[in-house]
């Protein structure tokens, strides 16, 4: 069976949406599921593309390209009275509208969702539909959240729309259950080299190593950046394992990477060196890689210092804090009651 070009991994999904296209059986209500930077933007801009043409505009579109990174960090500048006045949208082709999170907590505003109901109402300039974008829409408030419910209930004939989400159970019910739900699970490091030659990026097995299948994080992922974030987050574990004095983590926590970079980034970084602390504990390195391979000495030292019920500690609080992330938490405060916790323990 026929699939969607350029689309790397999920094949059954893939198959089953370019199907629905050729079939002229297109759900209304869309819904992809699965880890930040699986490819489920990029699987619905496939299906735009298909449904619509012009697939260079609908790529323009791409959250991920400079411009479009550029542009959603400066709106995080940007005072809330002035982002809820001009809704984030992006529309290259007349057909295809992506709304994506916005500010500095990412979130899908109800301004936003009001946007969408009044856009919907429009009839396509081209062809037989209209096709709306909503990346990330586990990030919508309840209140942006109730207003779409009010689209999906009586959506226009000409709309389909299609929601992306990394975690289906921050979604309301009712919207779970009007939509056609796709589950888009990490690529094989087999598919995952295979992405990566064909882009031709740098330093192939270490981003196949720390996007664990995912193709979107390893085009994106500043290696750069990574082990900056990597060395403060590291220092975080050392310093809370009583391996090092809080003297330098005070040194790291004043540094321009942990004053500067988003908590969730920082989470993201810790929650990978607490997994190769417990494969290395738990002696896996038979059956597990170490992501953080380079940096294995310092890892194998750690984990001697500490035992599974201290890990499994650190990531238990690092989920709480986690869970607060959108409630924008002191970043700092965070990160050095962590510590201070986990070297009582």
């Amino acid at each position: 069976m026929q699939v969607f070009p350029n689309f790397y991994g999920n094949r059954a999904v893939n198959q089953a949406l370019y199907h629905a296209v050729t079939s002229g059986r297109v759900p209304q209500t869309l819904l992809l599921a699965g880890p930040q930077g699986i490819g489920k933007a990029t699987l619905a801009r496939r299906l735009a593309a298909a449904l619509l043409g012009d697939a260079d505009k609908i790529e323009r579109d791409d959250l991920s390209l400079p411009e479009n990174v550029a542009y959603l960090r400066e709106r995080e500048k940007w005072p809330a009275e002035r982002r809820n006045e001009d809704p984030l949208l992006f529309a290259s082709h007349p057909d295809f509208v992506t709304f994506a999170p916005d500010g500095p907590l990412r979130q899908i505003s109800i301004q936003q969702m009001r946007l969408l109901k009044e856009l919907a109402q429009y009839k396509p300039l081209r062809g037989g539909c209209r096709v709306f974008l909503i990346d990330e829409l586990d990030r919508a408030n309840e209140q942006a959240a109730n207003s779409l419910l009010k689209t999906l209930e009586e959506p226009p004939e000409h709309l389909i729309l299609v929601a992306t989400a990394e975690n289906l159970y921050e979604l309301l019910p009712t919207i779970r259950s009007r939509a056609v739900i796709f589950h888009l699970s990490p690529l094989s490091p087999e598919e995952m080299a295979e992405f990566v030659r064909a882009r031709g990026l740098s330093d192939p097995e270490r981003r196949i190593a720390l996007a664990q299948g995912r193709p979107g994080l390893a085009v994106s992922l500043d290696l750069q950046a990574y082990d900056r974030q990597r060395e403060a987050m590291l220092t975080l574990l050392e310093v809370a394992a009583g391996k090092a004095p809080f003297a330098s983590w005070i040194q790291q926590s004043e540094s321009a990477v942990v004053r500067q970079e988003k908590l969730e980034v920082l989470l993201a970084v810790l929650y990978g060196l607490l997994r190769d602390l417990l494969v290395i504990s738990r002696d896996g390195p038979r059956t597990l890689p170490v992501r953080n391979e380079d940096i294995r000495p310092r890892l194998e030292a750690l984990a001697s210092q500490v035992s599974f019920r201290w890990i499994d500690r650190a990531v238990a609080r690092a989920d709480e804090i986690a869970s607060l992330v959108r409630r924008n938490i002191q970043k700092t405060l965070a990160l050095d009651a962590l510590i201070v916790e986990l070297r009582a323990a």
